[in-house]
This record gives structure tokens, sequence and C-alpha cells, in this order.
């Protein structure tokens, strides 16, 4: 058996600027450090976000020099904890910038990297159109991190909506799936809960998502609502509507279990891509 891990979504408000991303994510850290939280969780764009023209326009800087990084890897080796940075933008290619979520371990150290493979390229309405693929560079690969308390599976936001690459993690071993989000309210009001408590029920898994909350500059509000969801699929911490900290201790032999009582991760079958279609016989 596994000793239970005391686990944190900090539910940040979205800023503009380096200094007050990492002003709210230290501050919200704080709190949770002193309510004995051993792994943190923070939401995507962490480490700064606003919006230009319907076009997301983090700030952007290097690992090296990133401001937030930094600060959230010192907060990490200070305070003995495990800091997943939700995500940050970092320099990409043709003056675009890369959506990066890494894993800090105690010491502060960079144990994983994952660039959010799906991009946001949604018209929610005339006023509302998002158009993520215009600044940002999408990754490449899937990355599953074997850390010496779980393993786990990363994703960032829209990516919650592809469940093919949440059954290639738990294949490859995941028991806690992460998403670091910014959902939008209105599509957080109608699908944020159902879509990641599939996810949990699908593989067995622990799902972590913290969301950002409230107004981004520039246009937009993200939803909030940050989940703690076990592998029964059941909701055991909800952050609601406001900026503030949720926990939940998690017992990983739980995977084991879920994953015993439904087995479906042993019962995938290869098939035809290519659906077959069939005439009307009638």
């Amino acid at each position: 058996m596994r000793t239970p891990v005391h686990i944190a979504c900090l539910q940040t408000q979205p800023k503009a600027d380096f200094e007050a991303a990492l002003t709210e994510a230290l501050d919200l850290a704080a709190i949770a450090v002193e309510q004995g939280a051993q792994a943190l969780f923070l939401p995507e764009y962490c480490g700064g976000l606003k919006t230009k023209g319907g076009m997301f326009a983090p700030p952007a800087l290097p690992e090296s020099s990133h401001p937030v990084l930094t600060g959230l890897r010192g907060f990490a080796k200070a305070h003995d904890v495990w800091i997943s940075v939700g995500s940050l933008a970092v320099p990409g290619r043709a003056g675009k910038v890369i959506n990066r979520s890494l894993l800090l371990d105690r010491t502060g150290a960079v144990v994983s990297r994952y660039d959010k493979l799906h991009l946001f390229d949604i018209q929610l309405s005339d006023q509302e159109v998002y158009r993520e693929s215009a600044r940002v560079t999408p990754g490449q690969h899937c990355i599953v991190s074997n850390v010496d308390w779980a393993v786990i599976g990363h994703s960032i936001c829209y990516d919650l909506r592809f469940p093919n690459l949440y059954r290639d993690m738990a294949q490859a071993g995941a028991e806690v799936l992460i998403v670091p989000s910014a959902f939008t309210k209105k599509t957080g009001q109608a699908h944020w809960h159902v879509l990641n408590r599939a996810r949990a029920i699908e593989n067995g898994a622990f799902v972590v998502s913290a969301c950002a909350v409230g107004t981004v500059e520039g246009g937009g509000e993200a939803y909030g609502h940050s989940l703690i969801i076990n592998p029964w699929g059941e909701v055991v911490a909800d952050a609601g509507a406001q900026r503030g900290v949720v926990h939940a201790t998690i017992d990983l032999d739980d995977v084991a279990v879920a994953r015993g009582k439904i087995p479906s991760l042993q019962h995938d079958r290869p098939y035809e891509k290519t659906p077959t279609l069939t005439e009307d016989a009638t």
C-alpha cells in the first residue's frame, strides 16, 4: 500500500503580466502549504494571460529567464512541495509561443514538460471568438511522468475533448491525469464537469483539473470550478466560482481498485479506423 497524498488545486485569477501572475500564484500556494498540501496544481497560463483581438496574447520568456517559473521553483524548494505549473508561454518558432506545462519536484527541479497538443480555435458567437493557433505552436508528444508518488499523465485545457489522448496515457500507466485549464465560462457551464468525470471513469484514474477563474484582460472569462475527481468518477473537491484553494487527500491504491472492478483498459480491441458505411436495405 502507498501513502495517501494531500494535494491542492490553486484556483487563481488570470493576470496579464509576470509580476501579478507570480504574486497570485505564491499567495495561494502559501495558503495551501500551510493547510498541509504536498503537491500543488496551478491552472493553464498561470504564468500570465491576456487576449487581444480574439487571440491569446500571454507574456512569454524562455524558461531560463521566466520570472514565474523561477519564483515557483524557489517556492517548491523552500517548502518541500511538488508543483504542477499549469502552463506558461515560452517563445516558439515564427513569432509564436508554446503553451507549456511543467512539473517541479520538491527541490524545484523540472522533472517533465508538456506542450499543449490541441489548440483552442473556437467561435462561440459573433462576439466570442478564440484563435489560439494564431499565436501558439502545438506540441507533438504525449507525456507521462513516473515520479516517486504517482504516474502522471499531462494535458492542458482543450485537450480534455480528445479522449484518445487520455486513453493512451492510461495505457502507459498514468494514475493521475492532470488538466490545467482556463476553460471559458460558457463552455465550462455546459461541459466542464461531464468531460472531467468522463475522463476519470473511462480510464479508472484520478483527474486533477485546476482551472483559472474570472475575467481575462482583453476579453474572455475563465470558468473556475477546479476539480479533483476519483477513479470512480466522483467529484471529491470542487472550488466553485471564487478564487481560492481546494484540497483532497488521494489514495493511489484506489486506481487499482477501480481498474480491477471495471478492467476496460485490458479490453481495447483493434479495429478498422475507416467506418464501413452500409446502405439502408428497407
